[in-house]
């Protein structure tokens, strides 16, 4: 009889968990579809979570999961803990996972170092890097004169491929940037690739400040305006420059974008205001499709006859600049084919003093031409000579870019 009982009780008690899992697998299942349906009832169509190119994190089990971690290395880890360095990097990873190169988490030690950047005077080498966003190689784009890099004997072109006798692995552009400005002591150990050959340099940092815009007159009346990067600080020395040649007498004029690898979009927009007619300079789309526009106003347009030096390591902001100046046929473009970079990237500054960089929209030049990972073509095609790609500083002379863009110039 009590058997009976048992098997009757056992049998009740199986079923009842069944229907409750049954109950709560429905419940979890039509909580599943309000989560990744639109309400059809408001005339929207049906749209999965995955068509949506959001991010869905599950919380509650990538806190499980770091708790796990975090007893495991508390229980038997042997060497030292930098509980701040370990959350940064976490932070890090969950940026990285995008695979976008040109999104990242920026440490406190990392946001201070992106304001110093735009200041026009920071403590480092005296260089300019860009990464490859395919083969992720980081590669000398410019040296500047009287700087411990050209002291060292780096040059453009070097490939940097190691630091303090380790190699880069998978580090980042702003990883390697920074590093090199807050490293404890004063010279870095860097290895490079030159045609092959492995180098190993020593470089001594220091403080140093370099004008984002140089200028000079050239013979008949040509003025040159070089732009290394369109930084905070470039507007007004773009405009103190270009004054200056106006006092000369400047009748036509040669801007320099070649090796310039972008900025701050406000501030490219600001010097065009300067150069075109009243109108559309740039625009940009998000991800919601909102579509945001800058202008330039009736205020000032530059009447002379105007040539642009562009390159391969022209990128982003100077393809605004270069893009903006083809569509309005407002100069020429001489050189080769830009970077290919028309995307958009904002920091945030987040609530503990850390930040990120995301891209966040794309733009189009004036006339909607797209132009990511295609570039922006010059309107006469000019290699730079191979004998002189490497000089830190190219003679006027045998600069062949430059002489097409006199030679053009003097022609209009």
């Amino acid at each position: 009889m009590e058997n009976e009982k048992d098997g009757k009780f056992l049998k009740g008690l199986f079923c009842g968990v069944a229907l409750t899992l049954a109950c709560m697998a429905l419940s979890l299942g039509w909580m599943r579809w309000k989560l990744t349906h639109r309400d059809i009832l408001s005339g929207t169509e049906t749209e999965t979570v995955e068509d949506t190119a959001e991010l869905n994190l599950d919380n509650w089990d990538i806190y499980r999961k770091t708790n796990e971690i975090q007893y495991l290395i508390n229980e038997g880890y042997t060497g030292e803990i930098d509980t701040q360095h370990i959350e940064d990097n976490m932070f890090r990873g969950l940026v990285n996972g995008l695979d976008d190169p040109y999104s990242e988490y920026y440490s406190i030690e990392d946001m201070a170092l992106m304001e110093e950047s735009t200041s026009g005077t920071y403590s480092g080498i005296g260089v300019t890097l860009m990464q490859d966003p395919q083969t992720e190689k980081i590669t000398v784009v410019s040296c500047f004169e009287n700087t411990p890099a050209t002291e060292a004997g780096i040059l453009p072109g070097d490939i940097v491929t190691g630091l303090k006798g380790e190699p880069l692995g998978d580090m980042s552009l702003t990883e390697l940037v920074n590093t090199i400005k807050t490293d404890e002591s004063e010279t870095i150990e860097l290895t490079l690739e030159r045609d092959g050959k492995k180098i190993e340099t020593v470089v001594t940092r220091r403080e140093i400040e370099i004008p984002t815009v140089s200028e000079k007159m050239l013979e008949d009346k040509i003025g040159y305006i070089r732009i290394l990067e369109f930084d905070t600080v470039t507007v007004e020395q773009f405009e103190q420059a270009l004054d200056a040649l106006e006092k000369q007498g400047m009748e036509k004029l040669i801007i320099d974008v070649r090796d310039n690898p972008g900025g701050v979009l406000q501030v490219v927009c600001d010097i065009l205001d300067r150069l075109l007619p009243e109108g559309l300079i740039v625009y940009t789309e998000d991800k919601q499709g909102e579509r945001t526009e800058y202008y330039s106003d009736e205020e000032h347009k530059f009447e002379k006859p105007l040539v642009v030096l562009i390159n391969e390591n022209s990128a982003s902001a100077s393809e605004i600049f270069a893009g903006a100046i083809k569509d309005y046929d407002a100069g020429t473009l001489v050189g080769v084919t830009t970077f290919g970079k028309g995307i958009v990237q904002r920091i945030y500054n987040l609530s503990d003093g850390t930040g990120m960089k995301l891209t966040i929209a794309n733009y189009y030049t004036p006339k909607g031409e797209f132009i990511h990972k295609k570039g922006i073509e010059p309107d006469v095609v000019e290699e730079l000579d191979e004998d002189v790609r490497e000089m830190v500083s190219v003679p006027e002379d045998m600069d062949n870019q430059l002489q097409k863009a006199i030679e053009i110039i003097k022609n209009k």
